[in-house]
Formats: C-alpha cells, structure tokens, sequence
C-alpha cells in the first residue's frame, strides 16, 4: 500500500455569515467559490505569477471551468474554521484537473475536482478563446521530485 501524497496546497478558512443559507450552514455553490480560489492559490504556490500578472505576463487569456463535480459529506457552518486541500493539477494537453478537499478538523466535509481549460486569444490576443497546451514550465512546477 503506497503513501497518500500530501496535498500541494493546505489553507485555513473562516466561514463567513454571507456563506451560509437560512439554516446556518454553508450553501453549497459557495464550495466551488473555495475551489475555484484554491486553484488560483495552487497556480501561486508553485511560483507562478499572481492570476492578474500571470494573464498579462503569460499570455494566458484564463482558464475556465469545463467540468466539476462535489460530494457533500459533512456540514460547516459559520464561524467554522476549515482546511482547505488542493492537489497539484493532473494535466492532459490543454485541460488540468484540480482535486480539492475541506476539512472541519478530521471530519472531511467535501470532496470535489475541477477541470480547466488553459485558454488563450486567437488572433494576437484579441479574439476569441481558444484551447492550448498547457506550457511545460508550468507542468514542470508540479513535477514530484
């Protein structure tokens, strides 16, 4: 039985009042709010640009969401202070898939993954989105050593 790789990115979060529905716990879409930041924290972990100067630095129009998919194990609720697990990003040739977990202590409340598209501008940045390969310097930066 092999070891389970450590997560590539781990942060705590308070849940906010704004977060949660009428019954005090956290409304579901607003995980894939956590998700969706977490991916972007994942990209800066590894030493990439901040997304805003990653996008003008690198030529990168973005990289939206394509696929996701949550259970939901455990409730959180206000005030609740949470882990927040990212792996590092499983690539294909112009998509990665990010899975993300949170934690309330050792309970794991959910589990999900997102699919992204590293996209860019036909036409010298200026037309529409199109899919490309996602840069070896960026795969390289989740290479386990």
């Amino acid at each position: 039985m092999s070891t389970p790789t450590p997560p590539f990115l781990s942060r705590e979060y308070r849940i906010e009042w704004g977060q949660c529905d009428p019954a005090g716990i956290v409304f579901a879409p607003r995980y894939m709010d956590m998700f969706a930041e977490s991916s972007v924290l994942l990209f800066e972990a590894a030493g990439l640009p901040k997304k805003r100067d990653m996008l003008r630095e690198m030529g990168v129009a973005g990289f939206p969401l394509v696929d996701l998919s949550a259970r939901f194990l455990k409730p959180a609720s206000y005030g609740d202070v949470v882990t927040i697990e990212a792996d590092a990003p499983v690539f294909g040739n112009s998509s990665f898939t990010i899975a993300h977990r949170i934690r309330l202590g050792d309970a794991l409340c959910v589990e999900g993954t997102e699919k992204r598209v590293w996209t860019i501008r036909e036409k010298d940045g200026s037309g529409p989105l199109k899919a490309a390969r996602v840069p070896d310097d960026v795969r390289a930066r989740f290479a386990s050593g």
